[in-house]
């Protein structure tokens, strides 16, 4: 014997760990994400097969927490802003977002686009930064939503410039969300290479038509994307004239460029 103690298999630990209550409020704000009307008590009870008496208990609890909304006639509830608050007060996302929204509104106003951050999340893209462009028409990402991670020019973005491993894990815990194009493996591969042949990510959109979305990697130390820069440009074809789509991507790198920590790039860099 050598008086160190064996770790359980994984299995038996994960049981020996069980937290019953934890899991229960889990399922339901997993539940309540994916129902932006909320749902009733009978039918979040209905889809849990759990018994009344705890799912309201339960409720009670996340309604008094400020997780979950109660309608003002009380038999519907919904997911609040809690958990997105929350994931914005995290330091680092916090410092970057803090930093990219004054460089994000030069090149809004002066390439005259919109354009929005997006980070790696679960296997996909969650936008956390967004700013639309001076003029009346435009297009935008809506801030907090999760776009996909294989057919968005954002997500190619944070799959080229990341690790090989960190890239198979993101890869491996992708899910396809509503509408996502497939795509297959070695078409993905070529596609990468391309963008980190050229730094950037551009092409017509796979989600709206007349859009082309141009993406670029904000870097890191290790020259791995932190986030993601993107705008989907629109071409003016009325008497207006503006940045044309070269002068706007060369802006949109500037940008990305501005905020990466990779060596010799100055953190106070702005477009020019």
């Amino acid at each position: 014997m050598s008086g160190v103690a064996e770790h359980p298999p994984i299995g038996l630990a994960d049981d020996r760990y069980r937290a019953p209550a934890l899991d229960k409020g889990l399922d339901i704000l997993e539940l309540l994400a994916k129902q932006p009307q909320g749902l009733t008590r009978a039918e979040i009870v209905k889809e849990m097969d759990r018994s009344a008496s705890e799912i309201y208990r339960m409720l009670e609890r996340l309604v008094a927490r400020q997780y979950v909304l109660r309608s003002s006639s009380g038999d519907r509830y919904s997911l609040s802003l809690k958990l997105f608050a929350l994931a914005h007060i995290h330091p680092p996302l916090n410092r970057l977002v803090t930093q990219a929204l004054p460089i994000m509104d030069e090149f809004a106003s002066k390439a005259e686009q919109s354009c929005h951050m997006g980070v790696h999340d679960r296997g996909n893209v969650l936008i956390t930064a967004q700013v639309n462009g001076p003029g009346p028409w435009g297009m935008s990402t809506r801030l907090g939503s999760r776009v996909g991670l294989l057919d968005t020019a954002s997500g190619r973005a944070l799959i080229a410039f990341a690790e090989p491993e960190q890239a198979r894990q993101m890869l491996a815990q992708h899910t396809a969300l509503d509408g996502e194009v497939p795509i297959s493996p070695d078409e993905l591969a070529r596609a990468l290479q391309s963008v980190r042949e050229l730094g950037y990510v551009e092409g017509d959109s796979l989600q709206s038509f007349g859009v082309v979305d141009i993406s670029c990697p904000i870097l890191g130390p290790d020259n791995t994307a932190l986030a993601a820069l993107t705008c989907p440009y629109i071409r003016r074809i009325d008497r207006h004239i503006g940045p044309n789509q070269q002068q706007v991507r060369g802006m949109l790198l500037h940008a990305a460029q501005a905020l990466s920590l990779t060596q010799g790039m100055t953190r106070d860099a702005r477009i020019k």
